[in-house]
């Protein structure tokens, strides 16, 4: 019998692979799982909207060449939490840390 946890799913196309690790990671450091899925998709918002409606805990992170994107399950597609264009590795980190902290409850990272 295969158990899957409950994950943060990070859909992805093109992604750029310093990006996707740095959010894995701020994921990681909050002590919840993350599972990545390649896409055919393009749009970010998109890749946003499907990840958080497919995952268990309703937080999904879209990734889209340089594009990156947060969003939670309910939240209209064309709505995002945070969006960033050419973000900085710290971006990276804190999209990832946040898409944790809003699962568990407790404050954003500024």
């Amino acid at each position: 019998m295969v158990v899957k946890k409950p994950s943060i799913f990070i859909y992805v196309y093109n992604a750029d692979k310093d990006f996707l690790r740095e959010i894995r990671a701020g994921i990681e450091e909050e002590g919840v799982f993350s599972e990545v899925y390649e896409r055919t998709t393009p749009a970010c918002n998109t890749l946003t909207f499907e990840a958080a409606r497919d995952s268990m805990l309703g937080s999904g992170i879209g990734i889209s060449g340089v594009d990156i994107a947060l969003n939670m399950r309910g939240l209209p597609e064309n709505k995002t939490i945070a969006f960033y264009h050419m973000p900085t590795y710290e971006e990276c980190r804190r999209l990832g840390a946040n898409s944790a902290r809003l699962i568990k409850k407790i404050g954003l990272k500024d």
